[in-house]
């Protein structure tokens, strides 16, 4: 009797740590980045720029306007949200006809996420000159800043209506870039083009003068790329240093730090939300 007792323990044991070492070790697998945001905008990217009225689109899933060589000419000349004398900074928007009653709450939920903890209130356009365009185009992107006028925000019907999506796309309306495009970036992950699809290197490109606003890199911003993205051997193409197993790009919302930049870059007094940034980290592009 005791020796099946010992044996069925035994068993359990080595099932617990059979199963544990299989997690771990599909930690870093490729299957595990199938929803990170980065595997969704390609996914839903695939067909962007074969219609010609989308603008040309970079660095992933970034608008420029057809001869400026730079993902955030922006930078140049300001383009920040103008903030309101109650402190709060209010961007208008307006929605396309073309999105079903459900997915026009997803994308409401994602714009009213940002009041839960920022100073940035999107409201329905009325008569406001700016505004961002929410369109169901031929992929998910959108213009960094603000450019004037209405601009599209890009949510495709197929493939961009997440919140992580939503998200990731008005960070870069407000005027962020990319987490690994960062100034420092290289002091915290490796880019391996080896690995890259033949064509799209340029999605990895470091921008040297990025505005950081005095905070560390953070793995776990919205803003962050997958292990494997753009990747044309099912390889990593993107890998942290110097634990090389430290999970990046699974940000399924906003991380403290997300929300701590936009705080910082526009100087939210009525927010005093400050993460232990031990752990996390964090960018701007301006």
């Amino acid at each position: 009797m005791c020796s099946v007792l010992q044996l069925a323990v035994l068993t359990l044991v080595f099932c617990s740590v059979h199963s544990f070492t299989i997690q771990v070790c599909l930690s870093n697998s490729i299957d595990d980045d199938e929803f990170s945001v980065s595997t969704l905008i390609e996914k839903a990217n695939a067909n962007v720029g074969k219609d010609e009225n989308d603008p040309k689109v970079m660095f992933g899933d970034i608008a420029v306007y057809t001869g400026l060589q730079s993902a955030d000419p922006c930078t140049a000349r300001g383009c920040l949200w103008p903030k309101s004398s109650d402190g709060n900074v209010y961007v208008a928007y307006r929605i396309s006809n073309q999105y079903s009653q459900r997915e026009r709450n997803t994308i409401v939920q994602g714009l009213r996420s940002f009041s839960r903890s920022t100073c940035i209130r999107f409201t329905p356009r009325r008569r406001q000159r700016d505004f961002v365009d929410i369109q169901s185009r031929s992929g998910c992107f959108s213009f960094v800043g603000r450019r004037g006028n209405g601009q599209v925000v890009s949510l495709s019907r197929r493939g961009c209506v997440f919140q992580s999506v939503i998200q990731h796309e008005l960070l870069h309306a407000l005027g962020f870039n990319h987490e690994q495009t960062r100034s420092d970036r290289d002091q915290h992950v490796r880019i391996l083009l080896q690995n890259v699809i033949r064509g799209q290197e340029h999605n990895f490109r470091r921008i040297r003068n990025s505005r950081n606003l005095g905070t560390p890199y953070d793995y776990n911003s919205v803003m962050h790329y997958g292990r494997f993205a753009f990747s044309s051997n099912r390889q990593p193409t993107i890998v942290p240093v110097p634990n090389p197993n430290v999970a990046i790009g699974r940000a399924n919302q906003m991380s403290p730090t997300d929300i701590l930049r936009v705080n910082r870059l526009y100087a939210c007094s009525t927010y005093h939300f400050e993460p232990q940034l031990k752990n996390s980290n964090i960018k701007s592009c301006l």
